[in-house]
């Protein structure tokens, strides 16, 4: 699978603490073996065809837009609170 880092994807990651960093670098692991496997709890947004979201932990997530099958665009990544706004 190929991914690609928005540019806002990219500001984000630096700003978060660096326990975060590690679990998401580990979560990245299984999304690159499969997005849709079962300890990323992956969801499609609420009235968006193919603009997705993926825990790294219980409180932060990252969205992603599944372009082809193999090929996605990691959006943003931030606390749950904040991400979906």
């Amino acid at each position: 699978m190929k991914l690609f880092y928005a540019q806002e994807f990219k500001k984000c990651f630096k700003k978060l603490p660096p326990m975060i960093q590690r679990l998401y670098r580990k979560q990245e692991i299984h999304f690159r073996k499969n997005w849709r496997d079962s300890r990323l709890h992956t969801k499609r947004l609420v009235g968006h065809a193919s603009l997705f979201s993926f825990r790294v932990t219980r409180e932060y997530r990252v969205l992603f837009v599944l372009i082809e099958s193999d090929i996605v665009l990691l959006t943003t990544i931030g606390h749950r609170k904040d991400i979906y706004r």
